[in-house]
């Protein structure tokens, strides 16, 4: 292995693409995100993993950088991330400004040192550090929030500790505000979606900061503390428990209390309306009245709150609980009193392990509510030539006979799974008429002026409407007593299971290669199982950076893995008796990869007095090496049903099978031969390793004297001898080497790891020591690490035209490890150092043996302290070319399933693709002759033709500008059709029956799809809003100038009428809708609209008292027109109240603009207490 080769080097380069994070814990401190266009981040361990929420698929996992020393050499490990938010930028328009650093996919992250990150996904790196705590102790950043100072800027706010409140500039990192809450403990940060100004932080003893930030200055920050009363005798008693550990600032509420959660959230139907949730108790506060509308606790049997989240579009809320259970909450109609309807389970209780998984977080899907207000307004088109009837899409509105809304939940358990809740809504339909036998049901959808029904049918029925054209009764409605809510599961996502503790990587079969015929290996699969501390083993493929299966087979932990061949794993674990008598049980399980069988085998009836050390299986899989501390080594017979052969007594250290034979091609002319030295006390040999003709026959030779179907391994003892044995059916031989010099074998060390491929073995010791051994010639040499001892090592795979064989990855006992090549003249000079891995430590290493040429990089399988598993790629750098090698074609990701993500596009066709759909686009485009997708052409008619003029797919060209504009934006948009990546199946069958219905409803459309739902909301209602303002221009006709006059009259006439009724105009019908109209309401141009909202609003303060509740109440009655109450309200007030003389004042005035019967009702209590100046003021009004 000494002979000369060109002086080579190698490079590192991390895979980012290629890496699995370990589970979420509690560490994390349940954090997770999920941005408007569909990417959830939550953190895992010491990364951030993105996926997008449609599909569940990983799109990017993102290691948080390890904080940098100065006074160490080596970096630090990475703290765990406790807290992500995704930036509310939208999608940017400036084409000029470069990308990259132009990027709106930004993340702001914090962890559990107080560091705070800005990641930019497109980078995958940070882009921006924010100025952490300068004290000594870290703080913890607990929650985080965005908050917009001004139109063109967001500011950061951030909890540290346990009662820190800082806000940062988010273009320079500075902090320039901080509060400071003790003796509170903050635990959660909410944005107010009515204004991006305010926002509020919950403390877990009912502290309530409302914060409203007006600009950058310290100056420019308004703070109003607030307190809701709840029950901290459990909070009280976990402190004294703690024994002063809450005084310590570098906690944060999550740490010191992970079963003590305070949460709320704000309600998107309602403004100043907060969800509050202590662990047994849910509270409704109003920040306008500054006082809770309703509290409820827990019933008994309920486990803890988690976490509440307000539905978007209708009056519910979801609230997760600490049991795994999820409670949903359904308000009453003209009251803020909420009553739970239904409890759920989001850890099922079969498939799942025991104890069963934690349950960290649940998110909410934001996008799915924007797009179901633009399918509630438009899709139901009368003479759509496209069906509304899918059986095979579970996604279909038409699946159910009511649907009356669909809400996507994501909750994340700490068992690595990522599980796609789909909750419905279904109700009864309150129809006094049966006018039709078929079984239709209706929804008004509000704040239409047209009579837009959303229809949902059972079956073929909808196609019977259709044909026999049968009108169906306008005032139905759903009766919201009726409705009946239904979760299922429709996706999930496999992470790693479990920290990891064992990696095995299949090595190609020799045997099933000779049984086929051929001198080449059968190709390798591209799978790597992951043994892990709950007792899983997860098969990870790495083609498709997932994994493939997780397999429950032990009750403790997995701490060996083996491949027999390609298709079964083996794996142990033990577990000790008791103390006292020191005896262990060791489990040994063969599992079935592509069935998911465990056969457990070497089942003994009492425990044994040794534990399993290890496990070593040859390449063919055909045996297996059980080594025991203490005890015989057994040799087995992996068959059907696994036999032991026989064991050896001898003193063994380490064991290793030989990797499969690599040909190489015949190379004539003998290559110069060279010894390598170091500069140790380890004598090298004189002679080095043979030359490539050589080593061919001989590998031949050695291969002819061994059977087709035998194999050897090559041992270390632990007096430092070694050798080599071949197993052959039941038989067991040397293999009778030639042995190397006898200053070869040193005892300054004892041999800890080896790896074997004919003809050399590799070891190293516990000094640091490598040295290397030709089998067939007895050359050897070797070299010191100048590092501790030496875990593991491992050949690098080679194929025909390598320029090097010896190439080795070596796992040091400090969790570090290098790459050395042996065929080098100095392999320390040219080896590849990586002390440490960036922000974690290595747990386990090994070759992925995928390569097919030579100019293929070298791909290192690692298993991370994180419980990550990633890929790192060694390209080799070949200096006496003075260049690298060719660069490779770079294969893209399987994917199960199209990434439609459009959000992920770059700028310049994402934009290409937001206007391609606004200006309209025939659904016939998203249709593809993709084979992923054979879908598609049934769902929207029409194939695309390639000889066809792409402009033909625009629905109309536009009638300014050039029209090859769109025939070029089509053409930049064409990879990412043909490969099925521009909309999934729902929402291109939601474009293909909307995109007739004008262009506002596009541009709604194109907002939702790429995550902005306010233009979204705007582009839906902006129709209405012209409609509205047509209709008061209309109204105000000059020629009905003469008797203008007499109109307000007639105005005033229609509003004391409803001054009279209360305020309560509204019918029925329009009531039980304003409880589905969700974020559709918020803009209300009608005045009818406008009374209805205040109307609804006015009984949930009638119970209230103070003064402050009085006058608010007040402003609400006399908004809503209802005067009559107002005055009732004012006349109240007690002589003793300092508002006495104000509202005596302001009944009379109210009371003299409804009637006179009023007025003398309100003018006489008040001349008891009044002063002459209100007297006089009265007098003035009268």
């Amino acid at each position: 292995m000494s002979s000369p080769r060109a002086s080579t080097a190698s490079t590192v380069q991390d895979c980012w693409d290629c890496m699995l994070p370990g589970p979420p814990s509690r560490n994390n401190f349940g954090s997770a995100d999920l941005s408007p266009s569909g990417l959830l981040a939550f953190p895992s361990g010491s990364s951030i993993s993105v996926l997008d929420a449609r599909s569940m698929q990983l799109i990017v996992t993102l290691p948080m950088p390890p904080p940098t020393q100065a006074s160490s050499s080596t970096s630090s490990l990475s703290p765990f991330v406790t807290s992500v938010r995704w930036t509310p930028l939208p999608l940017r328009r400036d084409l000029l400004s470069t990308e990259p650093s132009s990027s709106h996919l930004l993340l702001a992250a914090g962890d559990r040192q107080g560091r705070i990150a800005l990641l930019d996904l497109r980078l995958k790196s940070p882009v921006l550090w924010f100025d952490s705590d300068s004290s000594s102790s870290k703080l913890a950043i607990q929650d985080l929030a965005w908050v917009q100072a001004r139109p063109d800027s967001y500011l950061l706010a951030s909890i540290s500790g346990l009662s820190s409140l800082s806000l940062y500039n988010s273009s320079t990192g500075r902090c320039f505000w901080r509060y400071d809450a003790a003796p509170e403990i903050l635990s959660c940060i909410r944005r107010d979606p009515f204004d991006s100004r305010h926002f509020c932080v919950i403390g877990l003893k009912g502290f309530l900061l409302s914060v409203t930030v007006l600009g950058e200055t310290e100056d420019d920050v308004v703070i109003k503390e607030l307190q809701i009363r709840t029950d901290c005798s459990e909070l009280l008693k976990l402190e004294r428990d703690l024994a002063g550990g809450v005084a310590g600032n570098s906690s944060s509420a999550s740490a010191a209390f992970p079963l003590y959660a305070a949460r709320l959230a704000f309600s998107p139907q309602w403004r100043h309306i907060l969800f509050v949730t202590f662990p047994r108790e849910l509270v409704v506060f109003d920040l306008q009245y500054e006082a809770p509308l309703f509290s409820a606790t827990l019933p008994r049997g309920c486990g803890k709150f988690l976490d509440v989240l307000p539905d978007p579009n209708h009056e519910y809320l979801y609230c997760a609980h600490l049991d795994g259970k999820l409670s949903t909450w359904r308000r009453k109609e003209r009251e803020q009193v909420h009553i739970m309807c239904s409890m759920e389970e989001l850890i099922p209780s079969i498939g799942t392990s025991v104890p069963s998984p934690l349950l960290l977080a649940l998110v909410i899907s934001q996008s799915d509510s924007t797009l179901q207000n633009v399918s509630k307004l438009y899709s139901d088109v009368p003479h759509s030539p496209f069906p509304d009837v899918d059986f095979d899409n579970p996604f279909d509105f038409c699946d159910e006979p009511l649907l009356v809304s669909k809400t996507h939940l994501i909750s994340i358990s700490d068992d690595g799974k990522i599980w796609d809740w789909l909750l419905t809504a279904e109700g009864a339909e309150d129809n006094p008429k049966d006018d039709t036998n078929l079984d239709i049901s209706e929804v008004p959808v509000p704040g239409t002026n047209t009579n837009i029904l959303v229809s949902a049918t059972g079956g073929l029925d909808m196609e019977a409407s259709k044909q026999t054209g049968r009108s169906r009764p306008s005032n139905s409605t759903v009766s919201h007593a009726d409705i009946s809510l239904k979760i299922s599961l429709v996706g999930q996502l496999q992470l790693l299971s479990s920290a990891v503790t064992m990696l095995a990587v299949p090595s190609p079969s020799s045997t099933a290669t000779l049984g086929r015929g051929g001198n080449y290996p059968v190709v390798a699969v591209p799978l790597v199982a992951l043994g892990t501390q709950s007792g899983t083993i997860d098969v990870v493929d790495v083609s498709a950076n997932a994994v493939a299966a997780s397999f429950s087979v032990h009750n403790g932990t997995v701490r060996g893995l083996r491949w027999l061949g390609n298709s079964r794993l083996v794996s142990f674990s033990y577990s000790q008796v008791s103390e006292k008598s020191g005896g262990f049980i060791n489990r040994l399980i063969v599992t079935c990869v592509r069935s998911g069988l465990n056969r457990p085998f070497r089942v003994l009836q009492k425990p044994e007095r040794a534990p399993i050390r290890a496990l070593r299986a040859s390449s063919s899989g055909r045996y297996l090496l059980i080594l025991l501390r203490d005890a015989p080594v057994e040799v087995w017979a992996m068959t059907k049903t696994p036999i032991m052969l026989r064991s050896l007594a001898l003193p063994f250290t380490v064991l290793e099978w030989t990797l499969p034979t690599v040909p190489r091609p015949v190379q004539n002319g003998p290559a110069k031969q060279s010894s390598s030295s170091s500069n140790d006390q380890t004598s090298v040999a004189s002679d080095g390793t043979s030359s490539p003709t050589k080593l061919s026959s001989d590998s031949k030779s050695s291969d002819g004297s061994q059977d087709d179907t035998s194999e050897s391994f090559a041992f270390a003892l632990a007096n430092g001898a070694l050798g080599v044995f071949e197993v052959h059916g039941r038989r067991i031989r040397d293999f009778r080497p030639k042995w190397p010099s006898s200053s070869f074998v040193s005892s300054d060390g004892l041999i800890t790891a080896m790896a074997y491929r004919l003809p050399h073995v590799v070891m190293g010791d516990r000094s640091g020591n490598i040295r290397w051994w030709d089998i067939t010639t007895g050359h050897s040499s070797s070299f010191n690490t100048h590092r501790e001892g030496i875990r593991r090592i491992k050949f690098s795979p080679v194929v025909p035209g390598d320029r090097s064989r010896g190439r080795v990855a070596v796992l040091f006992y400090d969790n570090t490890f290098s790459v050395f090549d042996l065929d080098s003249p100095d392999p320390l000079a040219n080896s590849l150092l990586q002390p440490q891995f960036p922000g974690t430590l290595v747990l386990e290493l090994d070759w992925l043996p995928l390569r097919t040429d030579k100019n293929d990089p070298l791909l290192l399988c690692i298993a991370g302290a994180d419980s990550s598993f990633r890929l790192v790629e060694i390209n080799i750098i070949d200096k006496k070319l003075g260049h690298t090698h060719q660069p490779r074609s770079i294969k893209e990701r399987f994917r199960p399933m199209p990434l439609c993500s459009p959000i992920l596009l770059p700028i310049p066709h994402a934009l290409a693709l937001r206007v391609i759909l606004q200006l309209g686009v025939k659904p016939s485009w998203f249709n593809t002759s993709s084979t992923t997708l054979d879908k598609r052409p049934h769902l929207i008619p029409g194939t695309p033709k390639s000889n066809e003029d792409l402009r033909s797919y625009m629905i109309d060209l536009p009638p300014v500008g050039d029209p090859v504009v769109p025939e070029l934006l089509l053409k930049v948009l064409e990879p990412y059709r043909k490969e099925g990546c521009i909309l999934d199946d729902e929402r291109a069958k939601l474009y293909a029956k909307v995109v007739t219905n004008g262009c506002s409803v596009r541009f709604a459309f194109a907002a939702a799809i790429f995550g902005e739902p306010s233009e979204a909301l705007f582009w839906l209602q902006l129709p209405r809003a012209l409609n509205h303002l047509m209709n008061k221009l209309v109204n105000k006709s000059p020629q009905k100038a003469p008797v203008s006059a007499s109109v307000p009259e007639l105005d005033d006439a229609s509003m004391l009428s409803r001054i009279t009724s209360k305020g309560k105009s509204v019918s029925g019908t329009e009531k039980k809708d304003a409880m589905n109209q969700g974020q559709l309401r918020l803009m209300a141009f009608e005045q009818e609209d406008l009374w209805a909202n205040a109307s609804e609003r006015i009984p949930w303060h009638e119970k209230l008292e103070g003064e402050e509740a009085i006058q608010n109440r007040v402003h609400e009655l006399v908004s809503v027109g209802n005067l009559e109450s107002a005055v009732s309200l004012l006349l109240s007030t007690p002589p003793e109240s300092n508002y006495f003389s104000a509202n005596a004042l302001r009944a009379v005035a109210l009371s003299s603009a409804v009637s006179k019967s009023l007025l003398e009702l309100a003018v006489k209590p008040t001349w008891s207490g009044l002063t002459g100046h209100y007297l006089g003021l009265i007098f003035f009004v009268l």
